[in-house]
């Protein structure tokens, strides 16, 4: 089993949650990353998360314990332009996570400010 930061709709309560729960995907805790990365959300149907090297902030997500070959079935089912990559908590510690291609986030409304998807859609 491996740790797995989602930060969209893969959350608790949402849209594609049930992908998670049908691999047998385990919710662990509600976590924050390191305040590095920016929020878009892509047509407010799902939020991307990328990285940045300035101006960033944390964002709250949850952790999962997945294996990685329900991994591998999770991202089958993503939306396009999303990816796995590590995403860095706020203790730390190195997680694999969704993140976004740098061109999703093109011409769609930065979110940051509200410091995760959940806080945005409410």
């Amino acid at each position: 089993m491996i740790d797995f930061a989602v930060n969209g709709t893969l959350m608790r309560g949402l849209e594609l949650n049930g992908n998670l729960q049908k691999v047998g995907a385990v919710f662990v805790r509600e976590d924050i990353t390191a305040p590095i990365y920016r929020l878009w959300s892509i047509a407010d149907r799902h939020p991307a998360m990328l990285r940045v090297s300035q101006d960033g902030a944390a964002i709250a997500l949850e952790i999962w314990s997945i294996t990685p070959a329900a991994l591998g079935e999770v991202l089958l089912s993503e939306p396009a332009g999303l990816c796995i990559g590590k995403i860095i908590l706020a203790n730390g510690e190195e997680v694999l996570g969704v993140l976004g291609e740098p061109f999703l986030c093109e011409g769609q409304k930065e979110i940051t400010s509200y410091g995760g998807w959940r806080a945005y859609t409410k």
